[in-house]
């Protein structure tokens, strides 16, 4: 099987060894790296907690969950469902390249192996990577400066972003476009190997949680699947 062939996103998120000309230096000093390392440690610092909402809809159903999750640095994370009842206590744990599943109602820990990294999430449109954020961009991808203007009727900036040959990710590019200036992304495009379109990150709802300016809400919107997405809401986040 194809290593990087599986699944927003993954949403994590990140790389840089080679910056073209365009791409090295540019307003006010920010480089892409800077960029995408920000993109990245958006809701990390040396220590978060975060208390947030999930909703997933489906062709076939839909879904609400209330979560707690931390990290710790980069290595460290945890996510645990507080609601519903029916999921309440499962949780998702991540040491170094490692990752858990663990499922109360079972008494059991299930080790993660790297081929389900893009499985879904609960059901969801996240994948398992980007709920413990193994892989990043600032250290995965290769990139350069595509865009730099108005759009949309903002200004923005858009960083494309390629795997390195051997990093553990299964996006063949990701599309990263960040307001120019306040550096906060507005949107995060997966494309799979073929160059087909997977998912798109579209964050919301800007303000200030924890001492930080970021978006309180991201929606998570798969290519060919009308009508679904999900929905996250941050309730309160705080930074250490």
């Amino acid at each position: 099987m194809n290593r990087r062939k599986t699944s927003l996103a993954g949403l994590t998120i990140g790389a840089l060894l080679v910056v073209s000309a365009i791409g090295a230096s540019f307003a006010a000093g920010q480089s892409a790296r800077d960029i995408l390392e920000r993109v990245d440690d958006l809701y990390r610092s040396k220590s978060s907690r975060a208390r947030m909402v999930m909703e997933v809809v489906t062709k076939h159903w839909s879904r609400k969950l209330v979560m707690e999750a931390w990290t710790k640095g980069k290595e460290k994370s945890l996510v645990r469902i507080l609601a519903p009842k029916k999921e309440k206590g499962m949780a998702t744990l991540k040491v170094g390249n490692d990752i858990w599943n663990w499922l109360p109602k079972v008494k059991r820990v299930m080790k993660v192996p790297s081929s389900m990294m893009s499985d879904s999430w609960m059901g969801s449109h996240f994948t398992n990577d980007d709920m413990v954020k193994e892989s990043r961009m600032a250290e995965d991808y290769d990139f350069k400066m595509t865009f730099r203007g108005e759009r949309e009727g903002k200004k923005v900036v858009e960083i494309e972003c390629t795997p390195k040959p051997q990093a553990p990710v299964e996006w063949g590019k990701v599309v990263v476009m960040v307001e120019d200036g306040t550096w906060i992304p507005l949107k995060v495009l997966y494309y799979d190997e073929e160059g087909d379109l997977a998912r798109t990150f579209i964050f919301g709802s800007v303000k200030k949680m924890g001492g930080r300016t970021i978006p309180a809400e991201m929606r998570v919107v798969p290519a060919g699947k009308p009508g679904e997405y999900t929905f996250v809401r941050y309730e309160k986040i705080e930074f250490d």
